[in-house]
């Protein structure tokens, strides 16, 4: 097989364990809420904790990649997550606040990891497809997660469901670890962490214009999925869903976004600009999540599938898109780094969003609000996105890079 498709499969895999382990806290959450007689509200500061970690971990994790390789952090990254899931199943104050610190962080690495592994054996003009197909393992792992979580929490109690998928991460971890030697072929043992990485990391993406640009859509479009990921199943059951019953549209308007984010990024690749699919994306995304605000216990199952389909294919989709154009506009051998500049924006918005959800819940005690307020950053980035691009600007756009490292 061609390192490309190996590459390819063994991110994939890391990446739906890393989907399943920070998707299962959100779809047990009533079963929490219930059992430590918790605000709701709380579901929103564990998810914006676990943002905060992930802001840290990306903004710094370009020289850990280029030390211990890409592959290498892959699994580390898996082994932090079912850490977190073991604290978890904890139940304490302490124990949620470790596993979002510890696992939200750890995953957060992933991405990064995988972009720069992905970025040197994939073709430019492929790069789009490519970074999509990857991309739809985090909907997978949603969708495994809205199908087995429940069933998992009723079989084995949440505590349960949390430990299992812990062992399913370091699991994971193991399986890759035949592919070290082949794909860690380019780390610099030499490389050093230093504190200056983070100033380094913000500087690389805040000075590049079309950098700049990717780190304000990611963060509009990632605040949105955070929210969707942490508050779908619990909104549905505030309007009278059975939990079972919302895991389940959950997973099934989630799996949308499979074959939509494969579908972006062929367009991408060779149809439309990446920038013109990502306004798209983003005007899709505020139109949508406007809409999910309007739910009301009287609204048709049907209808609310329907509009949680078009918020899966827009707001739970952008990835590949947004990624492949990181890796194509990042200077060589720093794509993992410059990735997580990029997606270290998403995670203030990840941060940001949940919490601003939670605080307008627990002020007006209705989840329409921060649906609405959700809806505007996404406005404003499809907006910007559709404006005409400078001269210079457009004859970057039009530019295809050549691989810069060959494939090993």
């Amino acid at each position: 097989m061609s390192p490309m498709l190996i590459a390819l499969g063994a991110m994939f895999l890391q990446q739906t364990f890393a989907s399943v382990g920070k998707t299962l806290p959100a779809v047990v959450a009533p079963l929490v809420i219930a059992e430590l007689h918790a605000d709701p509200a709380w579901v929103g500061v564990y998810y914006g904790l676990s943002a905060a970690a992930s802001l840290f971990a990306q903004m710094g994790c370009g020289s850990f990649i280029i030390r211990y390789g890409a592959l290498r952090m892959s699994q580390v990254a898996l082994v932090l997550l079912g850490g977190g899931m073991a604290a978890a199943a904890e139940g304490g104050l302490l124990g949620f606040g470790a596993s979002a610190v510890v696992g939200g962080g750890g995953a957060a690495v992933s991405t990064p990891t995988s972009s720069q592994l992905l970025g040197r054996v994939s073709p430019p003009r492929l790069a789009p497809l490519v970074f999509s197909i990857k991309q739809t393992a985090v909907p997978a792992g949603l969708l495994i997660c809205g199908f087995l979580g429940p069933a998992m929490a009723v079989a084995l109690g949440w505590r349960g469901a949390m430990l299992a998928t812990a062992v399913a991460c370091v699991t994971g971890a193991a399986i890759l670890q035949p592919l070290r030697a082949r794909f860690d072929d380019d780390r610099v043992p030499s490389r050093r962490f230093r504190l200056s990485d983070f100033r380094a990391t913000i500087a690389s993406v805040l000075t590049a214009r079309d950098l700049r640009a990717l780190s304000f859509a990611c963060f509009a479009f990632n605040g949105i999925q955070s929210v969707f990921t942490a508050y779908f199943v619990t909104y549905l059951v505030a309007l009278g869903y059975e939990l079972a019953a919302a895991g389940f549209l959950f997973s099934l308007t989630v799996a949308i976004a499979v074959p939509c984010r494969v579908l972006w990024g062929w367009l991408g690749s060779f149809y439309l600009a990446p920038r013109l699919v990502m306004a798209g994306l983003a005007l899709g995304t505020a139109g949508s999540v406007a809409l999910t605000g309007l739910f009301s216990a009287a609204w048709p199952t049907a209808a609310v599938g329907l509009v949680a389909a078009m918020v899966s294919a827009t707001a739970v989709s952008w990835h590949g898109i947004l990624l492949s154009e990181t890796a194509r506009l990042a200077p060589s051998g720093r794509v993992g780094a410059v990735t997580g500049g990029v997606l270290s924006f998403g995670q203030i918005g990840a941060l940001a969003g949940p919490l601003i959800f939670s605080l307008l819940l627990h002020l007006t005690g209705d989840y329409g609000a921060g649906w609405a307020v959700c809806a505007v950053p996404a406005l404003w980035v499809g907006i910007s996105l559709l404006r005409p691009l400078a001269p210079a600007e457009h004859r970057g756009a039009m530019t295809a890079e050549t691989p810069r490292v060959k494939a090993p």
